[in-house]
């Protein structure tokens, strides 16, 4: 998202020949995925995390251009909002005591970095949206400079050609129209990235869509949204409807919203690709010279800008990635539906329980997406992201179960085995998938942890409330201590 764009106006010219190319692009791409070549012999995988920014008293800290130049390490970037930054983390191998790797380094990476915003009056907070934002914060002088931002922010509200409305009914509801994305800053989650063969991407893809409802209620970190209680993973409604560029009138006629989980199981990565380029009109149709053909027929990796660009606007919960490093192109998953937080240790465990899970379900004899609707893998998520730990889901072979109940006695086991034939040791996935085991039989999570420490504080101002909880909670995000000990 982050990808620097020269600010520009678009013609009608531009959008017909960036179509063009779009569809050149995915030409070329079924040629590569016919040719086989792509890398799959030692797959890695990835991470990335989006943190907000607190001043002293928890209230949002408009800083990270300051922040980012006070940190100067690379894998920390610029995001949406003024108090948003990202960090990537360096890909590793799970057999390489990947998951261990991942959770040092990116302690180590954030505790470095915290010392640095500190020097600016910033500090650092893991979790999916901030409590202590308020509508006032949701204006164009948020923004971060990046031109990409309000280009695209531009083109989401004049392809809606209105105003963004936002309406929530939770344990509590909210109504709030926008005439920017900002909103969608709101919402900073933890992405994993899981690269795969053409051949298994498909399998790998579709379990992901049918576990996607109980990661989230085992995860879920983001009750609270301009101070009022709404869903467990409020993340997920919130984005939904922050970059629609639907009118009502659109959405009555069955147009497909870009933040979107799908509508079928697929065969083939190439699907996936291609309904975004056959169903999403251009946001930013920015050519580059490269003639992908012409690169292809030489012996070289086309980039395939225009079409990464495209896919890049349409933002799918677990989106196919293209990609090309030191010449040789890649395929992955990258999982967008978490939260961030509370802790390094949960969001590892969430991770390690992800990738062994995915793996498993991609490689069973009888898919389990041939025994479920994608509809029914739909409605679980976003009951999910209603309810979280409490949430009841639709599963084959058991009916409605308790999602809690599900992570024990069915799916942990799977994930342990998963995590077993990608070459992670018993140590490793003992530690990892036993947070997974605890958060489940407490019946707890970052949101349920922030929820019930606001019901015992109930102070005369609810957003004081926020700020103290919130600051609570930054203390124990820093002690690494799971959520699941919180008391």
């Amino acid at each position: 998202m982050g990808e620097e764009v020269d600010p520009q106006e678009f013609t009608r010219a531009d959008r017909t020949q960036y179509r063009e190319k779009v569809r050149r692009n995915l030409d070329v791409f079924a040629r590569m995925l016919r040719e086989s070549r792509f890398d799959t012999d030692d797959p890695m995988t990835g991470l990335e995390v989006e943190l907000n920014l607190i001043d002293a008293a928890g209230d949002p800290a408009l800083r990270n251009a300051e922040v980012l130049a006070q940190i100067a390490d690379p894998e920390f970037q610029t995001e949406l909002g003024q108090f948003n930054i990202e960090i990537n983390v360096p890909p590793a191998k799970l057999r390489e005591s990947g998951l261990t790797t991942f959770e040092e380094g990116l302690r180590r990476s954030l505790n470095a970095a915290e010392v640095k915003a500190s020097e600016v009056g910033a500090h650092q907070v893991m979790i999916g949206i901030l409590p202590t934002l308020a509508e006032g914060h949701m204006t164009p002088a948020t923004m971060s400079a990046n031109p990409r931002y309000a280009l695209l922010s531009d083109q989401i509200l004049a392809a809606r050609g209105e105003d963004i409305s936002i309406r929530i009914d939770g344990e509590e509801s909210l109504q709030t129209t926008t005439d920017t994305i900002i909103p969608e800053a709101a919402c900073t989650s933890m992405q994993l990235h899981l690269q795969t063969s053409p051949a298994d991407f498909p399998s790998y893809w579709n379990a992901a869509q049918a576990i996607a409802g109980v990661q989230l209620a085992i995860s879920a970190n983001s009750p609270y949204l301009f101070g009022r209680e709404l869903w467990r993973e409020t993340r997920i409604p919130l984005f939904e409807q922050a970059t629609d560029t639907r009118s009502d009138e659109l959405k009555a006629q069955g147009v497909r919203p870009r933040v979107w989980f799908g509508e079928r199981w697929i065969t083939s990565v190439f699907d996936l690709f291609e309904e975004n380029v056959r169903y999403f009109p251009s946001l930013l149709p920015v050519q580059a010279d490269e003639d992908p053909l012409a690169v292809l027929a030489a012996g070289g990796t086309p980039s395939l800008s225009e079409l990464r660009l495209h896919n890049g606007t349409v933002y799918r919960w677990n989106r196919p990635v293209y990609d090309v490093v030191d010449d040789v192109p890649h395929l992955r998953i990258e999982n967008r539906l978490l939260a961030a937080g509370p802790t390094v240790a949960d969001m590892i465990a969430n991770a390690a329980f992800w990738f062994g899970l995915v793996r498993a379900l991609g490689s069973q004899q009888r898919p389990l997406w041939s025994q479920m609707s994608f509809s029914a893998a739909e409605e679980n998520f976003h009951v999910a992201a209603r309810h979280g730990v409490e949430a009841k889901i639709y599963w084959p072979g058991v009916g409605q179960v308790a999602a809690t109940e599900l992570v024990l006695r069915r799916l942990l086991p799977l994930a342990d085995q998963g995590l077993a034939d990608a070459g992670v040791g018993a140590e490793e996935r003992d530690r990892y998938l036993g947070i997974i085991e605890q958060r489940c039989s407490a019946q707890t999570s970052g949101a349920e942890w922030f929820v019930a420490r606001m019901a015992q504080r109930r102070g005369q101002d609810r957003l004081d409330d926020l700020r103290g909880t919130l600051l609570e909670y930054v203390e124990r995000m820093h002690s690494n201590e799971p959520v699941h000990t919180w008391r």
